[in-house]
């Protein structure tokens, strides 16, 4: 299989993870704060692969909204619909209890 085939997959099975997924953190009327940074980035930790629900505006607002949350914590948007979007950031050091990846057999 070739690594692009292998990578569409992964990502389409991150996706089915992420549907089954609740939001972790919603972006309020503050945007991205700090203090929000901080919370996604340890929830990013401890789960390594969560929901965000982002506030509402035009398509082109809520993916700047996405990208600059996935470049201050250090993540990568995997998918994103709506207001929703899935982050994902791998932790080699990640607790199997709290893990989606490792929940979900990823």
């Amino acid at each position: 299989m070739n690594a692009k085939k292998k990578r569409l997959q992964d990502l389409k099975a991150l996706r089915g993870i992420g549907h089954k997924l609740n939001p972790i953190v919603t972006v309020g009327g503050n945007g991205l704060s700090p203090t929000l940074i901080e919370e996604v980035s340890r929830a990013l930790s401890d789960h390594e692969l969560i929901k965000v629900k982002i506030p509402a505006g035009s398509a082109e607002e809520r993916r700047d909204c996405a990208d600059a949350l996935a470049d201050a914590t250090e993540s990568a948007v995997i998918h994103h619909i709506g207001r929703m979007v899935l982050l994902l950031r791998q932790n080699p050091d990640a607790n199997d209890k709290l893990s989606n990846l490792a929940r979900f057999g990823f």
